[in-house]
């Protein structure tokens, strides 16, 4: 058998898209190892004990999408919906033999623009029963609602619905009623969706231009927590659902600046006041805060430094979540709550979490506010308390616009650390998780404010070191950040910058709107990416800029890159040699093979991750 179709916890290095069994008996997420090849992982949670997942790829050991949506079953099977453009393939994997490949039964093939998969809720019937219901949009402006079993019979038409639909929360347990949220004129509004008879009817509507969402939900008391924007704001409330008391929206639930998620209801039953765990988050780092209707606070969670992923099952053995630091690579986190706090720890457990590959440690990191122009700018950092005196020093910039660096397992930044580099990825301004103010202010400004953050922390940085005799800082970006890299390098002083090196890099925001996909295109259009900014530096245009670039240069680029087309690498490469660089001595290009925009998650990526490790601390392009 070949090796490829073997994983097992200590092998995932990255874990996403997590979703949790109806009954909270088993859990699915989309995992990776070192090689990059994602693969499907079922979790058995029992009430005792520790979580266990087991790899589950197909028999011909090929890699899951990215984009794959999960549902994980009560009986440990996973259904998966695998997108590739407009077409879409359902299909349910099963544990094989152990060690061995998975046992894949293809559900269904479909082909139109969109669809969305929502688990069916309580544990699992009959094999003819549905596990879940598919939400399909078309060219019109009709969804259209299928029940799936996973037996292998074709998916059932229940509804064709005027509009489109997102959201999706059981009313419930057994499946007839699905609140949705229904797009219409702009707004959102929860309807209900009675899948037997193949109709809706409204559940919220607070206010006539308001949007008004269900988040939460206890079918057992009717207790319902939402997110609405009538008090003037987007806030959290909550009601009994078809109560005749009015929506409250208690002041501990509004924290301007920070996101809060609710996550689960405590399994206490009816009689008791509800309980609920919700997520804060805010800048790089989340936490955990229990919240009681009639306690009017948020009591904080003491759970370790890191990012929770967002979703989770509260039963008899805890609260299960994803969880992940720098270094502790993503797993199942099962918190106590009612044991916390435990001085001995008990009331928090993390399965699953991979050990490092060479027998050390992983690198950790922390959160330091560092001197930005229009204030703190808040950066993970690795390298210990010595990090600004490492022999060398990486400005890492993310993607986006619109993401932000996290509190989290990064295998590229890990080995970066394990080189020696010592690693400051700052969540400049346009970065997401510190308010909207903060996030929009590049709106129509790509390589504004952000450039101006990235310049001062730049200098300050290289200022330092030079007093001290060392190199200055590298620079590496990755998409939104590589343009950004890019843009810093040219207009940085000299010997501010060592050398830089970039990942699917755009030339600037027309140049983008101009070559990429229709979804990219809107995206771009929609944040202003093709203003023209009217200052002294000019046009935001890395080809005009390229005879700048005179540090050593090394640009990636997957030639499949569905996002940012390799076009625009290609044609930085052709200004660069027209300028009489040569390749080999003064950059070098790298085109991915087959690779898409996340070819730093793809298979082959722990190639790229040495090669962009040893460029940035060496600057040896060859």
């Amino acid at each position: 058998m070949s090796t490829a179709t073997v994983r097992t916890a200590s092998q995932a290095l990255r874990r996403l898209s997590f979703t949790f069994a109806g009954d909270g008996s088993h859990a699915a997420c989309l995992a990776t190892g070192a090689d990059g090849g994602w693969y499907v992982e079922s979790w058995r949670l029992p009430g005792q004990g520790a979580a266990e997942p087991v790899g589950l790829v197909p028999p011909e050991g090929r890699a899951e999408g990215l984009r794959s949506q999960l549902a994980a079953l009560p009986d440990g099977r996973v259904l998966v919906c695998r997108h590739d453009g407009d077409r879409h393939a359902l299909v349910v994997l099963a544990a094989g033999e152990p060690a061995g490949p998975a046992v894949e039964l293809p559900l269904a093939a479909m082909r139109l623009p969109g669809l969305r998969m929502l688990a069916m809720p309580g544990p699992a019937g009959p094999a003819e029963a549905p596990v879940a219901v598919l939400l399909g949009t078309d060219t019109r402006p009709v969804t259209t609602v299928w029940l799936l079993a996973a037996d292998g019979s074709a998916p059932r038409v229940v509804a064709e619905l005027p509009g489109l639909y997102g959201g999706g929360v059981w009313l419930d347990g057994a499946g007839r009623l699905l609140a949705l949220d229904r797009v219409v004129g702009g707004m959102v509004k929860t309807v209900v969706l009675d899948l037997h008879l193949g109709s809706t009817s409204p559940l919220l509507e607070l206010g006539e231009s308001s949007n008004d969402r269900l988040v939460l939900f206890d079918p057992a008391t009717g207790f319902g927590m939402l997110r609405s924007d009538a008090p003037g704001v987007d806030r959290l409330g909550w009601a009994l659902v078809g109560g005749a008391d009015p929506v409250r929206f208690p002041d501990c639930l509004h924290q301007p600046g920070r996101l809060l998620r609710p996550i689960a209801l405590a399994p206490d039953g009816p009689g008791t006041e509800p309980r609920v765990v919700l997520q804060m988050d805010h800048g790089a780092a989340s936490s955990l805060v229990l919240w009681q209707p009639g306690s009017g606070r948020l009591d904080r969670l003491p759970v370790p430094p890191g990012r929770l992923g967002a979703v989770g099952h509260w039963s008899s053995a805890g609260l299960r979540m994803p969880y992940s630091a720098p270094d502790r690579p993503a797993a199942l986190a099962t918190v106590d709550v009612d044991a916390l706090p435990a001085a001995d720890g008990a009331g928090w457990r993390l399965d699953g979490s991979a050990v490092s590959g060479d027998g050390g440690r992983w690198q950790s990191a922390r959160c330091l506010e560092l001197a930005g122009p229009a204030g703190p700018v808040e950066a993970v950092v690795y390298g210990g308390e010595q990090w600004l005196t490492a022999p060398h020093l990486v400005l890492a910039l993310h993607g986006g616009p619109a993401d932000a660096w996290r509190l989290e397992f990064d295998p590229a930044l890990q080995r970066m650390a394990a080189q020696g580099l010592a690693v400051v990825a700052p969540n400049q301004r346009g970065s997401t998780g510190y308010g909207p103010e903060f996030a929009m202010a590049i709106r129509n400004a790509w390589g504004g404010p952000d450039l101006d953050d990235v310049l001062a922390l730049l200098a300050g940085i290289a200022g330092h070191r030079a007093a001290l005799g060392l190199e200055p800082p590298a620079l590496f970006g990755v998409s939104y950040g590589a343009f950004l890299a890019l843009l810093a390098t040219a207009h940085a002083p000299a010997g501010t910058v060592s050398r830089c090196a970039v990942v699917a890099p755009f030339l600037s925001g027309g140049r983008l709107l101009a070559e990429a996909s229709a979804p990219v295109r809107a995206l771009t259009t929609r944040l202003g990416g093709d203003r023209p900014i009217d200052d002294a530096r000019g046009p935001r245009d890395v080809l005009w800029l390229a005879d700048r670039l005179r540090t050593p240069l090394l640009v990636v680029h997957g030639d499949r890159d569905e996002v940012v087309p390799v076009g625009q690498s290609r044609l930085l490469r052709h200004e660069l040699l027209r300028l009489g660089r040569t390749e080999g001595a003064d950059f070098r290009y790298v085109e991915a093979a087959g690779a898409g925009h996340e070819l730093l998650a793809e298979e082959g990526a722990a190639v790229l991750h040495e090669l962009l490790a040893g460029f940035l601390r060496t600057g040896r392009p060859a």
